[in-house]
């Protein structure tokens, strides 16, 4: 049930009335406190029905909202809470409610060293602290964590995540050094940059920024990792996109593209005794099965051929066998030859 700000004043005022025991409260009364506090917020003077007020009372009353509110009639006239200590305040500190909580915030602090949550962690360790001093009968299982994520401790680059995501979301232009593996492999020194942020994406707990470089046409894609120091220059106009980032990588695995890039269709063989675990778990959305024989199944995949889609495949080489298309198979070919070379120098 979604509520809006009308029925949360109407909920918070009859709410006030009841927890004040010093006053008889009518329908009447409730009926002009909520009326009067309506058009204190909102400047609205038509007032409230008295059937707009019963039927709030029975909500409060019922488990809708989870406040189950103990709402009784005295002498057939006067409302209040049959529990002087109630206030639908205190119902999300009710030990189910503190249960859900809970568990959301083990699912946060699994984040605790990820730079978006700076200055956060401290707040979800004191409540979390808090709502178990509040539960009525804690147990070890309340310090216990049920769930955990993959998390490289030794992955460079996070310290750049906050700002490189202030900077891109207020479209600043930045000045990046960057060293790419391709150039410290050479021996060459980190380039500088002038770099216009769009996109922070992440894949395999490896993050990435995507924008464009001032002398350079197309989409560029710096690693985090390999960013050695960059700045905002204020005085540089930002040069926008008109890219749609969603259309941009939906026929893509990883983060490696060109625009110019055209979506191919992959070819894949499959061992039927292997197949549950690629049908379980799709490469890519647009996975589908093409044809079943006897010992494998053919799947199909359109996506653009890059770096990361090698590496998917050659991951699964025991299983897989790539049919088309002709470049992936020789590059995929070449791979497996030079690894066997690796072993083979060693038998």
């Amino acid at each position: 049930m979604s509520l809006n700000k009308l029925a949360l004043i109407r909920y918070k005022t009859i709410d006030e009335c009841l927890q004040n025991r010093y006053r008889n409260w009518t329908l009447e009364d409730l009926i002009d406190k909520v009326s009067d506090a309506i058009y204190e917020y909102e400047g609205i003077d038509s007032g409230v029905s008295k059937r707009t007020i019963q039927a709030d009372i029975q909500i409060m009353r019922s488990d809708k909202l989870g406040y189950n509110a103990p709402i009784i009639v005295k002498d057939k006239k006067f409302y209040t809470y049959e529990d002087k200590n109630y206030s639908i305040s205190k119902t999300i500190f009710n030990d189910k409610n503190i249960e859900k909580i809970k568990e959301s915030l083990e699912i946060l602090k699994q984040f605790g060293d990820f730079a978006l949550l700076e200055g956060v962690g401290d707040a979800i360790l004191k409540l979390d602290s808090q709502l178990t001093n509040k539960l009525k009968n804690p147990s070890e299982k309340d310090k216990k964590k049920f769930i955990q994520f993959e998390n490289n401790q030794l992955l460079k680059g996070l310290e750049h995540l906050l700002p490189l995501y202030n900077a891109t979301s207020q479209q600043k232009t930045l000045k990046i050094i960057y060293h790419s593996f391709k150039a410290m492999k050479k021996g060459n020194l980190p380039q500088e940059s002038i770099f216009y942020p769009y996109l922070l994406k992440e894949y395999r707990n490896r993050w990435f920024l995507i924008g464009k470089e001032k002398e350079k046409n197309g989409i560029s894609t710096f690693a985090l990792d390999r960013i050695v120091s960059f700045s905002i220059l204020s005085q540089e106009p930002f040069c926008d996109t008109d890219v749609d980032f969603e259309e941009y990588y939906n026929n893509l695995i990883g983060v490696t593209k060109s625009i110019e890039q055209k979506t191919e269709r992959v070819i894949l063989q499959i061992q039927k005794n292997d197949m549950m675990y690629i049908l379980t778990k799709p490469l890519h959305p647009s996975q589908k099965v093409l044809e079943e024989f006897e010992d494998s199944i053919l799947i199909s995949l359109d996506v653009i051929l890059n770096f990361e889609l090698e590496k998917e495949i050659l991951a699964l080489t025991d299983v897989l066998k790539v049919i088309s298309p002709r470049l992936l198979v020789r590059n995929i070919k070449k791979k497996i030859q030079k690894g066997n070379e690796y072993y083979n120098d060693e038998l």
